[in-house]
């Protein structure tokens, strides 16, 4: 198995509500979310792809990956947003691969590249206790989107070892919302990117055209689940979504357009990282325009148009090394 990053400090987990995946395990319905979720994997449209591959049987898809899930690391982490960072880190578990592909992926080695070990349920079910037990406020599913069946059974094990902290789920927002509704009452903190607002950037980035209307329905959904982020009194996120947006060089994000749709369809109270460590990586230098580094002034420019759309609860942490 993976070993853990290290870590040495220990904490005491402080008392608070349980997250909801306790009561869904407790009346039968994680059991049933699970196996809805791994009788998918026969023909698989879990995500947007619609590969329709057997996974059981070793088929492999858009996003290389059979009936267990494959890990590149899994290790507190202290880059991420201060609501799921705290004192004693977020507990992430990076997935291998993905359903989304960007060319300027940050951690391209493991998205594009497939670095990591296959593991299995159980495996990945004591990779959250060890998390736990290291002190993390929270369990980090990091590009998660096409591993929800593996990380449902998982969890079942989990949680009958004593689990008891809230699940992260940190996705580049290429998610359907029929895979999401099998999350309902098991994921507490949403953290889905809004990456491109234009259709024809999302196709050259990541031959996913349709990603602008899929992102948005998918954003929907998780709010509708969750809620506006809710934070306990030590600044801890505990159940939410909180949406990141990464600024990329010549407006090719389409920040403006996100802002204001995140305001004006989901909640001017959404809490957003306007995020600024874009640089060229992956096959960036094949993109025109993204083979440019963001300037400061692009930056300040995205966090002025957010705040003119409404937005008002940024992150103020814009650090680490985080998914592009």
């Amino acid at each position: 198995m993976i070993s853990p990053g290290p870590f040495s400090r220990q904490a005491a987990m402080t008392r608070s509500p349980d997250p909801g995946y306790i009561a869904s395990y407790a009346n039968g319905r994680l059991r049933q979310q699970s196996d809805r979720a791994l009788s998918g994997l026969s023909r698989c449209t879990l995500c947007p792809r619609g590969c329709r591959v057997d996974r059981v049987a070793g088929e492999l898809g858009v996003c290389r990956t059979g009936r267990f899930a494959r890990v590149a690391s899994f290790t507190p982490h202290f880059g991420e947003e201060r609501p799921l960072v705290g004192n004693l880190g977020s507990g992430t578990i990076f997935f291998t691969h993905c359903n989304l592909l960007c060319l300027f992926c940050q951690n391209f080695e493991i998205s594009h590249e497939g670095a990591g070990e296959e593991v299995s349920d159980e495996e990945l079910a004591a990779m959250m206790i060890a998390l736990q037990e290291q002190g993390c406020h929270n369990i980090n599913f990091v590009s998660p989107s096409h591993v929800v069946p593996q990380i449902l059974k998982a969890l079942e094990i989990a949680v009958a070892m004593g689990l008891r902290v809230p699940l992260v789920f940190n996705t580049g927002g290429y998610d359907l919302p029929e895979t999401l509704e099998l999350l309902e009452g098991v994921v507490d903190i949403y953290m889905p990117d809004f990456k491109f607002w234009d259709a024809g950037i999302a196709e050259r980035a990541c031959q996913a055209a349709d990603y602008p209307q899929v992102v948005q329905a998918a954003i929907r959904e998780m709010h509708r689940q969750v809620g506006d982020l809710a934070l306990d009194e030590d600044g801890i996120a505990r159940r939410g979504l909180l949406v990141r947006h990464l600024v990329l060089p010549g407006g090719l994000a389409g920040t403006r357009q996100v802002m204001r749709f995140i305001a004006g369809e989901i909640s001017r109270d959404t809490y957003v990282n306007v995020m600024s460590q874009y640089r060229p990586c992956g096959r960036a230098h094949t993109l025109k325009g993204l083979h440019n580094r963001l300037t400061p002034a692009e930056y300040h420019a995205a966090v002025q148009a957010a705040l003119d759309e409404g937005i008002h609860r940024l992150d103020s942490l814009n650090r680490g090394r985080r998914r592009q």
